[in-house]
């Protein structure tokens, strides 16, 4: 009783302008949900409904891009799968625009909406480990911190992203990109099974054995299919500690460092994970340099780095033995919640002088300091499954590259959106499709070609699990007509 107060207070608020909520429809039509509705709603969740003018609405939809600022008619936040199945049903039959939110982290914004409603999973952060069976289940609101923390206590892990604040749910169903990703494949490759609410309003299970096309959807196809509300992971033995660090140089030895991460990458054994960056020192010094993960034996390991830290050598040496989880946690300040953040981004499938070249000249045109690089490193495991294992299409990748601006100040947007876009524009031609987790708005009408030779079966998947297409906030998959 004492949780439906400040929701019965607002609701008088609504009865006395009127006694409805004014919302959005799927198609961005209006429509007003009555109070009646919105009454029973709220009192059949274990968890909470949110509404405008609440004295914590505002912080319910903020998301972790703060250049993303939308007001949701109703924010749900359930409290176990029997609310999301309740507000499932609730949107589909009055068509209202649905998100899904677990992190928050949607490059987009596509994890909240103006004037529709938010299925905010974020109360349900359980995890448990079976260190026998090596598996993990995550809830659906879980972030990768969580899932990092409990694994590590049993000397156990999986791929899970590289800002341990990301949500699980959303990383794993776009791919799932990681530091061990070499090593162990995607996060979605480790993916076991899937509780999933469908747009019917119904739990279904996807395992191999269960719903099987349902789960090679699921792992890669993005949000497309219903809402999951929990996962289960295969665990892999790691040692606690790994050998981590920064190696940097100037700036001005850019060419001869991309050319070196270039040729030292292609062959690298999968325990070698390398991301290369821009980055400027905090007395505003311009630098290139690669964070290193090595995941396996630590003696093993200095070999393999020893021809980097000869190279040059670096400016910057901070590789060491250091806790995985701490290692995750790295770029959690830089990209904290509440940052602004614009990124263009795509795959390559190598680093060759022309792209270093147009690079080199991209970063040099760019107004100074409004434009980073980052390449992360694929390939590995990843790319040794087959293109229709999974939904994941991008297999034959070896980077990942991003473009992006990062910043504090709302009066800064247009300068630093037109300097990363102009910074893209000759980039694009040379990437090979784009992770579905890092997309901009106008590569919403690229996925079918993105996910190539699987966008077919995706779209039959979509016409039987979601035919009125009602999660479309996402690398939409448009259903199959027939």
């Amino acid at each position: 009783m004492a949780a439906l107060w400040p929701t019965r207070s607002l609701l008088a608020q609504i009865a006395a302008a009127g006694g409805e909520l004014a919302a959005k429809t799927l198609t961005g039509g209006a429509t007003a949900i009555t109070l009646a509705d919105v009454e029973a709603l709220a009192a059949g969740l274990r968890g909470r409904l949110i509404l405008p003018g609440q004295a914590d609405y505002d912080g319910a939809r903020r998301v972790w891009n703060a250049m993303i600022d939308r007001r949701p008619a109703l924010i749900a936040r359930c409290a176990s799968p029997s609310d999301v199945m309740q507000i499932v049903n609730f949107a589909r039959e009055r068509q209202l625009l649905t998100a899904v939110r677990c992190g928050g982290h949607s490059a987009s914004g596509k994890s909240t909406c103006d004037g529709g409603i938010v299925i905010d999973l974020s109360p349900m952060q359980s995890v448990r480990v079976d260190p026998v069976a090596k598996l993990a289940r995550v809830e659906g609101g879980a972030l990768l911190r969580h899932l990092d923390r409990e694994t590590r206590a049993f000397g156990l892990v999986t791929t899970a992203g590289t800002v341990s604040h990301t949500g699980v749910g959303g990383l794993t169903l776009g791919g799932g990109l990681g530091r061990v990703g070499r090593r162990f494949g995607l996060a979605c490759d480790n993916l076991r099974s899937v509780d999933v609410v469908t747009a019917a309003g119904k739990l279904v299970t996807a395992s191999e054995t269960e719903n099987a096309d349902l789960l090679w959807g699921l792992r890669g196809g993005g949000g497309n299919f219903g809402v999951a509300t929990s996962f289960e992971f295969a665990l892999h033995p790691m040692e606690p500690m790994v050998l981590s660090g920064d190696l940097a140089w100037p700036y001005e030895r850019a060419r001869e460092v991309m050319r070196f991460y270039a040729d030292f990458t292609a062959d690298a054994p999968d325990e070698l994970n390398m991301d290369l960056g821009t980055f400027r020192t905090p007395d505003g010094q311009m630098m290139i340099g690669s964070e290193v993960v090595w995941s396996a034996d630590h003696a093993a390991g200095e070999r393999v780095l020893k021809p980097l830290r000869s190279f040059g050598p670096p400016a910057i040496d901070t590789v060491r033995a250091v806790a995985y989880t701490d290692v995750q946690a790295g770029h959690d300040k830089f990209l904290e919640n509440g940052i602004r953040d614009y990124r263009k981004s795509g795959f390559l499938l190598e680093i060759d002088e022309s792209t270093i070249d147009a690079l080199l000249e991209t970063l040099r045109a760019a107004p100074a300091g409004l434009v980073r690089m980052t390449f992360q490193q694929s390939g590995g495991a990843i790319g040794r499954r087959a293109v229709d294992a999974t939904a994941f299409p991008n297999r034959d990748a070896r980077y990942w590259i991003a473009l992006a601006s990062t910043f504090q100040s709302p009066a800064e947007d247009e300068a630093r959106v037109a300097a990363v876009r102009a910074a893209w524009k000759p980039i694009e031609p040379l990437t090979h499709g784009f992770y579905v987790n890092a997309m901009t708005e106008d590569e919403y009408a690229k996925v079918d070609a993105n996910y190539g030779p699987n966008y077919a079966r995706l779209t039959q998947l979509k016409r039987k699990y979601d035919p009125g297409n009602q999660f479309r906030l996402n690398a939409n998959v448009v259903p199959a007509t027939a």
